[in-house]
């Protein structure tokens, strides 16, 4: 048995859940999303509550049971708080800007890097140095500030570069010259 799946969601003030067996779509104050449900998962509205319930013991949609539910899960949370992401730059004369539709990163490159930011997510910049990655869907919001931690991972020496705030970045020693 699937602890997680068993485990039933709660839906809050101001979230609207409609299922159809085939699609269903959460809508709240954020915004909607719409998932498709696998074949052999079944999805129940009980008591201001949403329960995901399996239709056969077959191994992969024993897989999938926890897999949808942690999904319509994200999107309840999404469509009602919304999810963020903290990116911080470091780097002596390392910084970021919004300008029109794109994030222009200067981070030590030749050129400065330009990434169009999806119309799913919103980025703001505070201090030049610390970028905020916010949307209702989980998974875009992470693939975005991963997308753009990409651009200049930390380097273990000094430190530079792009890394989420919460990110420990463990410094190695550089060389020594043996006497």
């Amino acid at each position: 048995m699937s602890r997680i799946g068993e485990t039933l969601i709660q839906i809050p003030e101001g979230v609207t859940f409609t299922n159809n067996n085939e699609v269903v779509m959460v809508k709240g104050p954020k915004g909607q999303l719409e998932f498709k449900i696998p074949e052999g998962i079944k999805v129940e509205v009980e008591n201001n509550s949403i329960a995901v319930k399996r239709l056969s013991d077959l191994k992969t949609v024993r897989q999938l049971h926890g897999t949808v539910r942690s999904i319509l899960n994200n999107y309840v949370i999404g469509t009602s708080k919304g999810f963020e992401k903290k990116l911080e730059i470091r780097g002596v004369g390392y910084r970021a800007k919004i300008t029109g539709k794109d994030l222009v990163l200067s981070i030590g490159k030749s050129h400065d890097v330009i990434f169009a930011i999806p119309e799913e997510v919103t980025i703001t910049v505070e201090g030049n140095t610390k970028l905020s990655v916010a949307g209702i869907s989980k998974e875009i919001v992470g693939a975005v500030a991963a997308k753009i931690r990409a651009f200049y991972p930390p380097e273990p020496y000094k430190g530079k570069g792009i890394r989420y705030v919460d990110e420990y970045v463990r410094q190695k020693a550089g060389k020594t010259i043996a006497g």
